[in-house]
C-alpha cells in the first residue's frame, strides 16, 4: 500500500501585491489567508479599505475566466460579482455579523460565455483588533432545495470565541445543509436572537461575559420555543443540573455526533 503524500505549492511572493510582506501581516489575516489557499471550496476575500483581492485556485476555476490567477492580492478596478450583486446586503456583515444566501445568481464563465449561475454565498467577517478588516466569502453551486420528507434545514445561531472553531463548526454545518450565522459572545447573540428567527442557538458553554448558560436562559425568556445545543467538555452531566431543557455534545465531537443532534432537534420542533 502507498502512502499518502503531502503536496506543498510554493509559497506567494506576497511583497509584490497589495498586502505586501506577509512578516508584517496581522494574526487574522495570516489565519485568513492560510485557510483559503488550503481549501478545495472557492473562497474570496476582500481586505482593508483598499479592498485588496485574494482568493484561491477553485474560486479562480469556477469563475471560469482564463486570466484569474490565484491568489490575487490586486486591488480589483471592479468589485467582483460575489460583492456585488447585492451590495446593502453586506452591511450586517461589514458591522461583524455572518451571514449566508441560497440560490443568487451570479454571472459565470460558461463554454466562451457568460451565464447566470445560482449559487449559494457565504460572508464571514474577519476582525482586527476587534474592527472588522475584510469580508471572507466562500462561495457554492446552488445545492436543489430539500425536498419533502428529506432531511430538514435547520437555522442555528452559533456563538463560539474562538476564531478557528467558529469557522470550522459553521462550515460544517453549511456543508449539512443547514443556514447558520455566527458571532463571538452571549452579547452580539442577543440582539440577532430578538431580531431574527432561529431553530437553535448552539453555544459554547465557556464564553466571554456572558455565559453559554446564561444566555440560554436569556433566549427561552425571548423564544421559549428555540432549540438549545451546547458544545461542553462536560458532555450529559452538564445537561442534567440545569433548570431548563438542552442538548449538548462532549467536546471534542465528530460530525457524525452533530448530524445525529441536530436530526433529534429537526424531528422535535413543529413543523413550518
Amino acid at each position: 500500500m502507498n502512502s499518502p503524500s503531502a503536496s506543498m505549492p510554493p509559497a506567494p511572493d506576497w511583497s509584490r501585491t497589495a498586502l505586501g510582506d506577509s512578516a508584517h501581516w496581522p494574526p487574522s489575516l495570516r489565519l485568513t489567508i492560510d485557510i483559503l489557499l488550503n481549501s478545495p471550496q472557492a473562497m474570496l476575500l476582500l481586505w482593508g479599505a483598499e479592498q485588496i483581492m485574494v482568493y484561491n485556485d477553485a474560486y479562480a476555476a469556477l469563475l471560469g475566466l482564463p486570466s484569474l490567477r490565484a491568489p490575487g492580492g490586486q486591488v480589483p478596478a471592479m468589485q467582483p460579482s460575489a460583492f456585488s450583486w447585492n451590495s446593502a446586503a453586506l452591511a450586517p456583515v461589514r458591522e461583524g455579523h455572518s451571514l449566508s444566501y441560497r440560490n443568487c445568481a451570479l454571472p459565470l464563465w460558461r463554454d466562451g460565455r457568460m451565464e447566470q449561475q445560482p449559487m449559494d454565498l457565504y460572508y464571514t467577517p474577519i476582525r482586527e483588533q476587534e474592527r472588522v478588516a475584510g469580508i471572507l466569502c466562500t462561495l457554492a453551486l446552488a445545492r436543489p432545495s430539500v425536498a419533502a420528507g428529506g432531511d430538514a434545514t435547520l437555522r442555528l445561531l452559533v456563538v463560539e470565541d474562538n476564531t478557528d472553531a467558529r469557522y470550522l463548526v459553521c462550515e460544517t454545518l453549511r456543508a449539512l445543509g443547514h443556514e447558520v450565522e455566527a458571532v463571538a459572545s452571549g452579547e452580539e447573540a442577543l440582539p440577532l436572537l430578538s431580531s431574527q428567527p432561529f431553530d437553535v442557538l448552539f453555544s459554547d458553554v465557556s464564553l466571554p461575559g456572558i455565559s453559554g448558560v446564561e444566555l440560554a436562559r436569556r433566549a427561552l425568556q425571548q423564544n421559549p420555543q428555540l432549540a438549545l445545543l451546547f458544545a461542553s467538555g462536560y458532555g450529559d452531566e452538564l445537561t442534567r443540573r440545569l433548570d431548563f431543557p438542552a442538548r449538548s455534545l462532549q467536546k471534542p465531537y465528530d460530525i457524525e455526533q452533530l448530524q445525529a443532534v441536530l436530526e433529534q432537534i429537526a424531528a422535535s420542533l413543529p413543523a413550518r
